[in-house]
C-alpha cells in the first residue's frame, strides 16, 4: 500500500495486519511487519495514467484515503435518492399521515439496529466486502457467497434504476408498480429545464462523468459524497423549519392546517392492510443504509470513523425520513390531490416539498427542489457504482468470484470490477427500452426483496460472530465498539425483518385487483438467494470435497483484517488518548503565538 505520510501526521500509527484478501499466506505473516494505515493527512498519490484496466494489477491494494467526515456524511445521507422527495407523499396518501410516520419509525427502528450491529463487526474488521467477508468467515462461505452476489446484483440493477417512473407493466412489489429509476429519474428532473433533450440522451450525460470520478481515486469519490450529503442535508433541514412554521401558522395570510390532519379519523386510513402496503415505501426509502461498512474497507482509523458513522445514523433515520414524513403528513392532507399526484408522477412539481415551499410563499422553490434532487441523483449513482465494484472486488479477493475482478490499479481502484458493474448496469438499461421493459421487470423483482434478504441476514451473523468472540474466550473490551442491548438488536433485526417479509407478501395480496403475478414477484428473489446458496453448497461438496459446512466457533477467524492483535486494545486506546491531548494542547499552543 504506497502512500505518502506526511511529516505532519499523528505520532500514533498502528500498523495495519494483513488482508484475507490479499493470499493465504497473510494469515502466517506476523504482525510486526511495518505495514501502516496511511494517516488522515497522507496524500492520495493520484496517477491519472493509472485510471485504466492495463495497469490494473493482483499486487496493488485499495486505498485507505476515506476521512471519518467523509464516513460520517455518507452514513448521514449518502445513499439518500431522488425518493425522499419525489414520493414522500405516497404512504400518506394510501393509509394517512398516523400510518405512514408509524410505518417509517418502525422501519427506521429495524435499520438503526441492522448499522449497529453490522458497525461492531465492521469497525473490527474493516474490509471492502463487510457482511458478506463475515457472513463466510462467521456463518459459511455458501452464506458470504451468496450475500455478496445478491448484493452485487442488486446494487448493478438499482445503480441506473431506483426511483419512481409510472409503469402499470412493472410489479416490484404488491403496493408498489413503479419502475424505480435513478436515471429516469434524472431525464424527469433535467427535462424540466430542457424538455426538447431525449430522456437517454440526458441517463448518458449523468452516467458518464459519475463514472469517471469513480475511476480516479476513493478520495474523490468520499469528497463528492461529502458535498452531495451536505446538500442533501441542508434542503431537509430547511423543509423542515419551513413546513413546522407554515403548519402553526408563521406565514402570514396561511392560518396554517395544525393538527387537522391528524384528527377526525384521518390519521389512519384503511385499516392494516394499508398500513402493511405502507412498509414497502418505507423500506424502500432506507435502502443503502450499509454501505458505510462497505466504505470502511476505504477508510482511515476505521476503528474511529466506523463508531461514529454508525451512531450517526439516528440522525439520518429521525431527520431524513421520520421528521419529514411528519411534516409532509401535518402540512398537505391525505386526500389533497397534490399527494395522489405525487404518488403516480415524477413531475418535480408534485414533489410534497416543492408544494409546502410554493404554500408557505416560496415561488421559484420548483428550481431549487429540482437542483438539490438532481444532486441527488448524482450521489446515488455515485454511491451504486461503488458499492457494487467493491462488492465484486471482495467477492474475487475471497475466491468467489473470478481473480481478475480483484485487479486493483495504482490508485486503489479495482478497475475490472467497476467495468463489469457498469456493463451489467448499461445491458440492465437497455432491457427499458428491448421488449416493453418485460425483462428489466423481471430484473427489478429479483433483486426488489434482496435488501431486506441481506439485512435480516446480518443479524444472523452478528449472533454467530458473538457465539464465537465467546467461545474462545476474548473480552468485550477488545472491540472498537460494542453494540447496546446485545443479543436484543440482532435478534429484533431477524425478527423484524422476518415480519416486513411477510408483510410484503400480505400487501402484494391486497393489491386490487387481485393479481398472482404480484405475489410472485414479491418472492422470487428469495428463489435467486436459495439458489445461489444451495448451489455454493453443493460445490463445496462436490467440488471441493468439504463435508463441513458451518465454520465451527472454535475455528472462527478473529485475527485477519482484525483493527488490531488480542489484547493490544488497551494499548491502542492509551495511545490515541495521549496522542490526542498532545494534538489538543499543540493546536493551542499554535493559537496562542499566533495571538
Amino acid at each position: 500500500m504506497a502512500a505518502t505520510i506526511s511529516s505532519e501526521s499523528p505520532v500514533h500509527r498502528p500498523r495495519r495486519p494483513k488482508s484475507s484478501s490479499s493470499s493465504t499466506k497473510a494469515k502466517d505473516k506476523n504482525y510486526d511487519e511495518e505495514e501502516l494505515y496511511p494517516s488522515t493527512t497522507a496524500k492520495p498519490g493520484l496517477d491519472l495514467r493509472s485510471m485504466f484496466s492495463t495497469s490494473a494489477s493482483p499486487e496493488n491494494e485499495t486505498k485507505r484515503a476515506m476521512q471519518s467526515r467523509h464516513l460520517m456524511m455518507i452514513a448521514i445521507g449518502g445513499t439518500i435518492g431522488t425518493g425522499i422527495f419525489l414520493s414522500a407523499g405516497s404512504a400518506i396518501a394510501l393509509a394517512g399521515p398516523g400510518s405512514a410516520l408509524l410505518s417509517y419509525v418502525v422501519v427506521g427502528v429495524f435499520v438503526y439496529a441492522v448499522v449497529i450491529t453490522l458497525g461492531e463487526m465492521a469497525a473490527m474488521f474493516p474490509v471492502s466486502g463487510a457482511f458478506s467477508v463475515f457472513g463466510s468467515r462467521f456463518v459459511s462461505p455458501a452464506l458470504g457467497f451468496t450475500l455478496g452476489w445478491n448484493y452485487w446484483l442488486q446494487w448493478c440493477v438499482m445503480s441506473l434504476f431506483k426511483y419512481c417512473v409510472a409503469c402499470n407493466s412493472c410489479s416490484i412489489t404488491g403496493a408498489c408498480r413503479y419502475v424505480t429509476s435513478e436515471l429516469t429519474a434524472a431525464a424527469v428532473i433535467l427535462q424540466f429545464w430542457a424538455p426538447q433533450v431525449q430522456s437517454w440522451q440526458w441517463a448518458l450525460a449523468i452516467i458518464a462523468p459519475v463514472f469517471l470520478m469513480q475511476l480516479i481515486h476513493v478520495r474523490v469519490y468520499g469528497e463528492s459524497e461529502y458535498w452531495f450529503a451536505s446538500i442533501k442535508v441542508v434542503m431537509i433541514i430547511l423543509f423542515i423549519f419551513v413546513g413546522l412554521i407554515y403548519d402553526w401558522g408563521g406565514v402570514k395570510g396561511h392560518p396554517g392546517p395544525g393538527l387537522s390532519n391528524f384528527q377526525n379519523g384521518q390519521a389512519f386510513i384503511g385499516g392494516f392492510a394499508n398500513f402493511a402496503q405502507t412498509f414497502v415505501y418505507a423500506f424502500y426509502s432506507f435502502g443503502g443504509v450499509e454501505l458505510v461498512a462497505v466504505a470502511a474497507g476505504e477508510s482511515t482509523r476505521p476503528w474511529k470513523a466506523v463508531p461514529s458513522a454508525v451512531k450517526a445514523t439516528f440522525f439520518r433515520i429521525v431527520l431524513f425520513y421520520i421528521l419529514t414524513i411528519l411534516t409532509v403528513g401535518l402540512c398537505i392532507n391525505w386526500q389533497d390531490p397534490t399527494l395522489l399526484r405525487a404518488a403516480n408522477s415524477s413531475d418535480v412539481t408534485a414533489s410534497p416539498l416543492t408544494v409546502i415551499f410554493q404554500r408557505a410563499g416560496f415561488g421559484a422553490a420548483v428550481h431549487v427542489v429540482n437542483a438539490v434532487l438532481l444532486t441527488a441523483v448524482l450521489s446515488a449513482t455515485n454511491s451504486a457504482f461503488y458499492g457494487s465494484s467493491r462488492m465484486l472486488y471482495a467477492l474475487a479477493r475471497t475466491g468467489q468470484a473470478p481473480r481478475i475482478f480483484g485487479w486493483v490499479n495504482k490508485n486503489g481502484v479495482p478497475i475490472p470490477a467497476l467495468f463489469m458493474s457498469l456493463a451489467v448496469s448499461f445491458l440492465a438499461f437497455l432491457t427499458t427500452i428491448w421488449g416493453q421493459g418485460i425483462v428489466f421487470t423481471w430484473l427489478l423483482n429479483l433483486t426488489g426483496i434482496s435488501a431486506l434478504l441481506v439485512w435480516g441476514s446480518i443479524g444472523l451473523i452478528s449472533l454467530r460472530f458473538r457465539a464465537a468472540w465467546k467461545a474462545q474466550g476474548r473480552p468485550l473490551s477488545d472491540l472498537p465498539y460494542t453494540q447496546p442491548l446485545f443479543p436484543l438488536l440482532p435478534i429484533g433485526v431477524v425478527v423484524l425483518g422476518t415480519l416486513m417479509f411477510i408483510a410484503e407478501g400480505y400487501s402484494a395480496i391486497k393489491v386490487q385487483p387481485f393479481s398472482a403475478r404480484n405475489v410472485v414477484a414479491t418472492y422470487i428473489g428469495v428463489v435467486l438467494y436459495i439458489v445461489l446458496y444451495v448451489g455454493y453448497v453443493a460445490y463445496e461438496r462436490f467440488g471441493l470435497g468439504r463435508r463441513q459446512h458451518l465454520v465451527p466457533l472454535l475455528e472462527v477467524d478473529l485475527e485477519t483484517d482484525a483493527a488490531w492483535k488480542a489484547g493490544d486494545a488497551a494499548r491502542f486506546r492509551e495511545e490515541e488518548e495521549r496522542e490526542s491531548s498532545v494534538s489538543w494542547w499543540g493546536n493551542v499552543r499554535l493559537r496562542m503565538r499566533s495571538w
